[in-house]
C-alpha cells in the first residue's frame, strides 16, 4: 500500500498545485436555504479539464516515470474524465496515450480527450467492456495499461480533500460520488491523516449500485447493466482494493436515482450558477434525499466534474431526465 501518511498526502498536493491550483470550496445559502443545512460545495469542476481526476493524473505519471522509465506509451479506458486527466499528464510527459471508450460516450468527453492528444478509440457499451479491450491492446501493442483505480491515483485525488477539511476542519459529513473509487478513498485518507471524524458516505447511481452493495455485503457484487446518464459513476464492476480500503472507513452508501440527478443538476444551475454532469451531481442529489436526517449539520458535497453534452445538459435544464439505452455489462 502507498504511503497515505499526512506527510506523504501534503507532498502529493504540492506536486499537484504546480500544475493545478486549489479549487474552492463555497457555502451557498440557497443551498442552505433549500437543504435546511449548512452545504459546502467543494467545486472539482473549476480543475483544467473540468474534473477531480486531473489530480491523481499527475502523481500517478510521476510514479509511472519512477518505477517504469522505459515505458513510451500508455492506454487507459474510461468514460471521459479520467482518460481527459491522464492524457494532460502523459503527454507532458512524453508519453503517447491510447483512449478506449464505449460506445455511445459523451462527445464533449472524447473531443476534449483527442485535443488533449490522445489516440481515441471506441469499444463495447459499458465501461468495463472497454476496459477488457484497453487491457487486449496494451499486451498487443505493448503499451503500459493504467488501471482507473491506483494508490497513486488516491495519493493525488487525497488533495481535493486536504483542502476541503483545511478551510472546513468541522464537517458532519462529506458526500462523495463513487465510480470506480479514488475519490471516495482519497476523500478518506485526507481525513484520517488529519484525524477527524467526519463522516464520509459514498454516493452510486441506483441504476448501478454495485459498490453500494459490495460496501454492504463486505464482498464484489456487480451490476448486470449501467443503465444510467450519469457515465462517471456507470461502472458495473468495483474494484476490489478500492472496496479493501473504503470498506471498513466510510460510514455508510446512498444511491439515487436519474431523476434525483437530474434535479440535483438544476439545483446546483439554479442556486450556485455551476453546471454539473451527472456523476458530479449525484453528491447534492444524495444530501436532497437526506436531508431531514441532516438538518442543523455542517455538511459538503464534491461537484466531481462538469463535463457534460450540451444538448443533454439542455434537455436536463429545460426539466427533463436523459433516457439512455440498455447498457449490458459483460
Amino acid at each position: 500500500m502507498t504511503d497515505l501518511s499526512l506527510a506523504s498526502l501534503r507532498s502529493a498536493a504540492a506536486l499537484i498545485h504546480e500544475q493545478v491550483p486549489p479549487t474552492p470550496q463555497y457555502a451557498w445559502p440557497l443551498l442552505a436555504g433549500r437543504s435546511g443545512c449548512d452545504v459546502w460545495v467543494k467545486h472539482e469542476n473549476h480543475t483544467p479539464t473540468g474534473a477531480f481526476k486531473v489530480r491523481g493524473a499527475i502523481t500517478y505519471i510521476d510514479w509511472l516515470r519512477a518505477a517504469h522509465p522505459e515505458v513510451a506509451g500508455i492506454i487507459t479506458a474510461t468514460r471521459g474524465n479520467h482518460g481527459q486527466a491522464q492524457v494532460r499528464a502523459a503527454k507532458a510527459a512524453g508519453l503517447s496515450v491510447t483512449i478506449v471508450v464505449p460506445h455511445g460516450n459523451a462527445l464533449e468527453k472524447n473531443r476534449a480527450m483527442r485535443a488533449f492528444g490522445a489516440n481515441l478509440i471506441e469499444h463495447g457499451h459499458d465501461f468495463d467492456s472497454a476496459k477488457a479491450e484497453a487491457l487486449r491492446l496494451s499486451q498487443e501493442q505493448g503499451l503500459f495499461m493504467v488501471p482507473a483505480y491506483h494508490d497513486q491515483l488516491v495519493r493525488g485525488v487525497a488533495s481535493y480533500g486536504l483542502e476541503l477539511f483545511d478551510a472546513v476542519p468541522d464537517l458532519d459529513t462529506v458526500y462523495v460520488p463513487v465510480g470506480c473509487g479514488s475519490g471516495l478513498c482519497g476523500t478518506i485518507a485526507a481525513r484520517d491523516a488529519l484525524g477527524l471524524k467526519t463522516k464520509i458516505v459514498g454516493v452510486v447511481s441506483a441504476h448501478v449500485d454495485a459498490a453500494k452493495l459490495s460496501f454492504e455485503a463486505g464482498r464484489l457484487i456487480s451490476s448486470p447493466t449501467a443503465y444510467t446518464f450519469a457515465d462517471g459513476v456507470a461502472v458495473c464492476t468495483p474494484v476490489q482494493a478500492a472496496l479493501d480500503y473504503f470498506g471498513p472507513r466510510a460510514d455508510r452508501f446512498v444511491a439515487v436515482t436519474d431523476d434525483e440527478v437530474a434535479q440535483a443538476i438544476r439545483i446546483y444551475w439554479e442556486d450556485t450558477h455551476n453546471l454539473a454532469e451527472g456523476a458530479g451531481a449525484v453528491a447534492l442529489a444524495a444530501l436532497m434525499q437526506e436531508k431531514e436526517t441532516m438538518r442543523g449539520k455542517k455538511v459538503a458535497v464534491i461537484l466531481s466534474g462538469g463535463n457534460g453534452d450540451r444538448s443533454q445538459m439542455a434537455e436536463i435544464l429545460g426539466g427533463a431526465t436523459p433516457r439512455v439505452e440498455l447498457r449490458k455489462a459483460i
